[in-house]
């Protein structure tokens, strides 16, 4: 039994349809021709806070009962999940406490405080977001609203491929990036439900491939220290992410830095799109022509559009 099932995923849509925006799909001639494929772009960076993490957290908030909602929600993010977070808590009237790296991305910092989050400042490890969180918690008595591994999270990330297939229902393929595995999971489970024989792609950095060898060995891996200018990728693979990713999955590619940036850049200039780096990753992946996709109908989660301006990663 996988801990995420499609009926998780179908009520996740009917909570969070009132509250989040049914995101266009667009298609670039020009990119398919530059890819090898016929591309299709679910654009989650025009979703509320600018990413699909709007989805997860409205899930997870909406789905808590009254008495546990008055105690608040609590979580820690390098932002997108923070700011989703927030804006999911201010939606429903309760305290959002957000734990965030020092070296989180300063638009995503300021739109965390934007949406009324309760900010704390951690070490940019793993281990020290996880501490900061559960000391909130243990004081507060809040819902710890996990920012990639918690189910009603995965269902809710799901619904964006529920909505992209709803769409486009004769894809081929359909690719998304990878960090904790949140929208991975939920996508394979709503792709491999509406679409069986659809063929789902993982992509991933190189420099934070955790989730690639947990994948590849079966058994669930801890990550190098990442050090990719994907930061919403710098996470490990969940729990409750990597059994699914394992039952789902069809292939899983990694990519270059390099092409990761030519990748955000190719998307800016071919779709006057801004997109994050994360969100780059799946392109990328087309242009190392990996993962079996070439000559295909691919839809492609372009997963958020959180950028400093002042550093972007061509400059």
């Amino acid at each position: 039994m996988l801990p995420v099932t499609f009926n998780d995923v179908a009520a996740a849509a009917r909570r969070v349809a009132p509250h989040v925006h049914r995101t266009p799909v667009l298609r670039s001639r020009r990119l398919n021709d530059i890819l090898g494929a016929d591309i299709f772009l679910k654009c989650e960076n025009l979703q509320r806070i600018g990413a699909f993490k709007a989805r997860g957290a409205h899930n997870a908030v909406l789905a808590l009962t009254d008495e546990q909602a008055a105690r608040g929600v609590v979580t820690h993010s390098s932002g997108n999940h923070a700011a989703a977070l927030s804006l999911a808590a201010a939606t429903r009237g309760i305290r959002a406490d957000i734990v965030m790296p020092e070296n989180a991305p300063r638009a995503k910092v300021e739109s965390v405080r934007r949406l009324g989050g309760q900010i704390t400042m951690c070490e940019p490890t793993i281990a020290a977001r996880e501490a900061a969180a559960a000391a909130i918690v243990a004081s507060t008595g809040g819902t710890l609203v996990h920012p990639y591994d918690d189910p009603h999270v995965i269902a809710g990330q799901g619904t964006a491929a529920v909505e992209f297939l709803d769409e486009c229902p004769d894809l081929d393929a359909i690719t998304a990036p990878v960090g904790g595995g949140g929208l991975m999971a939920g996508t394979a489970i709503a792709a491999r439900h509406i679409c069986p024989s659809i063929r789902i792609v993982a992509t991933e950095p190189e420099q934070a491939d955790d989730a690639w060898r947990s994948w590849s060995s079966g058994s669930w891996t801890a990550g190098d220290p990442p050090n990719t200018v994907a930061d919403g990728l710098r996470t490990t693979i969940g729990h409750n992410g990597l059994p699914i990713l394992r039952a789902l999955l069809d292939d899983f590619a990694t990519v270059s830095e390099a092409s990761i940036v030519e990748a955000m850049r190719l998307v800016w200039e071919t779709t006057k799109l801004v997109i994050e780096p994360s969100s780059a990753v799946p392109v990328a992946a087309l242009l190392e022509r990996k993962g079996g996709m070439q000559g295909k109908r691919v839809g492609v989660i372009l997963t958020g559009g959180n950028v400093d301006l002042d550093k972007l990663p061509w400059q």
